[in-house]
């Protein structure tokens, strides 16, 4: 599912319109990027979380040459679900 697609399923099960939904997710994904910029948690009840790790240096491979590839650190995003999938 994209973001339009969720979107749309949204506000067919809301009843809202698109618009409204459309800008409800834009808010919601600009105040979790914000968050995390400044490396704190977002915990979503019922959801999940999203943290902010840092990876260390690591050493790869060149597809190509197979030559050896230091891999600079650097942050990444974490989700940790906390739903059950069937």
């Amino acid at each position: 599912m994209n973001k339009t697609q969720l979107v749309e399923a949204v506000a067919l099960e809301t009843g809202l319109s698109k618009v409204a939904v459309k800008k409800s997710v834009d808010s919601l994904v600009d105040i979790v990027i914000r968050t995390l910029s400044e490396n704190e948690r977002v915990t979503i009840s019922g959801f999940g979380s999203f943290s902010v790790i840092q990876r260390s240096v690591r050493m790869g491979r060149n597809p190509r040459s197979g030559a050896p590839v230091r891999i600079a650190p650097k942050k990444v995003v974490r989700f940790r679900s906390t739903v059950e999938v069937e």
